[in-house]
C-alpha cells in the first residue's frame, strides 16, 4: 500500500490564503442564503453552473458571463455558480479535478488541492459565491472557509459521516434524496445536522483527533428525482413539504432540475425548471431555489484522449448550453417582474 503526504489544510491556507475581504464576502453570502432560506429575504437560490469542473480556463470565462447575468437578475435570485470539484461514482469513472486534474489517470492531488483553491478564491473576487457537493470529509477542510453552500448528494445522504461533516461545517448545508427516491434519509440528515456531534476526524494540522461539531441550523433538503421518477410536480412537492412537517423540520426545498428530475437529459432540466418557477408564482414560498446544470456547451463527453476534449463541454452529466440557460433563468426574472406574479411569489 502507498502513500504519499498531502499538504495540510493549514499549511494550504498558509499558502494561498483568503483575505479578509474575500472571507468577508463568503460569510456575507453565507448569510444571504440563510436569510432566504428563513424566508426574510423574498428571492430564490439559483444555483447554477458545470456538472463538475475539469478545466479551470472554461470555469472562468463561463463565470465571467454568469457574473453578468447575476447582477441583471439580482431583485429577484441570489446566483451561485456550482463548482463542483469532487464527483461521486456509482461504480467508477473520472473523480474530479481534485482528484485527477490532469485527466491522465496520474491523480496529482496536490495540484488538485491547488487548482481548486485557486479557482474558488478567483470566483469569489468576481463576487460569486460558490456551491459545492462535500463527498470526502478531509477534502472539505482545504475549501470550508470559500464555500457558500454545501450539498451532501444522493450517494451519501444516508451516511452518518457526512452528517457529522454537515453538522460541522459554517454554511448552509443541502441534503439531496436518495438515488431511489427516498426523501427520508434526507430529512434524517437534516436532523442528525443539526445536533452537535463528536467524532473522530482529521483536523486542518492534519492530526487524527476528537473533533466536536456544534450542530448546523441551516440544513434543507434538495428534490432532485430518483427510482421513482421526478420530483418536482407539485404533488411530490407537496408530499415532500408534509413530511418535512411531520418530522418537526422546517418546510423549505430546492429543486434540481437536472438527474433523475431530467432522466439525465440536460433538455429536460428546462421543463423541471419551469414547473418551479410556476409553483412559486402560484403562490408555493416554501420552493427556496432551484439548481441547474449548465456549461458553455450543450451536453457531454467521454474523457478518452484529454487532448482531443471539446472545449467547456461536460466530462460528467449532460449540461444545458449557456444560450438556453440565459434565456431560461431571464424568462423566470421577467415572470417575477410582473407586479402580479411577484405578489404571488412572494406571498
Amino acid at each position: 500500500m502507498e502513500a504519499e503526504l498531502l499538504p495540510t489544510p493549514c499549511a494550504i491556507w498558509s499558502q494561498q490564503p483568503a483575505s479578509a475581504q474575500q472571507l468577508q464576502f463568503v460569510e456575507q453570502a453565507r448569510r444571504q442564503l440563510r436569510s432566504i432560506l428563513s424566508g426574510d429575504d423574498p428571492r430564490l437560490i439559483l444555483i447554477v453552473g458545470p456538472c463538475s469542473i475539469h478545466d479551470t480556463t472554461a470555469a472562468f470565462e463561463y463565470a465571467t458571463k454568469l457574473q453578468r447575468l447575476a447582477r441583471e437578475v439580482a431583485p429577484f435570485f441570489f446566483v451561485v455558480m456550482r463548482i463542483y470539484f469532487e464527483k461521486a461514482r456509482t461504480v467508477h469513472g473520472w473523480k474530479g479535478l481534485l482528484y485527477d486534474p490532469f485527466l491522465d489517470g496520474s491523480h496529482d492531488i496536490a495540484t488538485g488541492i491547488s487548482r481548486t483553491r485557486q479557482l474558488l478564491l478567483g470566483l469569489i473576487d468576481m463576487q460569486l459565491p460558490a456551491a459545492s457537493e462535500l463527498l470526502d470529509p478531509a477534502a472539505a477542510l482545504y475549501f470550508q472557509d470559500l464555500i457558500a453552500w454545501g450539498c451532501i448528494g444522493a450517494r451519501t445522504v444516508h451516511s452518518q459521516i457526512h452528517r457529522q461533516l454537515a453538522s460541522y461545517l459554517p454554511m448552509p448545508v443541502a441534503f439531496k434524496n436518495s438515488t431511489e427516491g427516498n426523501i427520508k434519509a434526507a430529512i434524517n440528515g437534516i436532523l442528525a445536522a443539526a445536533l452537535p456531534h463528536t467524532y473522530i476526524g482529521i483536523n486542518v494540522e492534519g492530526m487524527v483527533a476528537a473533533i466536536s461539531s456544534a450542530g448546523n441550523p441551516d440544513g434543507h433538503i434538495v428534490l432532485r428525482g430518483g427510482g421513482e421518477g421526478p420530483n418536482y410536480y407539485p404533488d411530490r412537492v407537496a408530499h415532500a413539504l408534509a413530511a418535512l412537517s411531520r418530522a418537526g423540520v422546517a418546510q423549505r426545498l430546492l429543486i434540481d432540475c437536472a438527474h433523475g428530475n431530467a432522466g439525465h437529459c440536460h433538455k429536460r432540466q428546462k421543463q423541471a425548471f419551469r414547473s418551479a418557477i410556476e409553483q412559486v408564482v402560484a403562490g408555493n414560498n416554501k420552493i427556496k431555489g432551484v439548481l441547474l446544470e449548465s456549461h458553455l456547451y450543450a451536453g457531454n463527453q467521454a474523457i478518452g484522449d484529454s487532448a482531443a476534449l471539446r472545449y467547456a463541454v461536460s466530462i460528467t452529466d449532460p449540461c444545458m448550453d449557456w444560450q438556453s440557460t440565459e434565456q431560461l433563468i431571464l424568462w423566470a426574472a421577467e415572470l417575477f417582474a410582473s407586479p402580479r406574479s411577484f405578489i404571488a411569489a412572494t406571498g
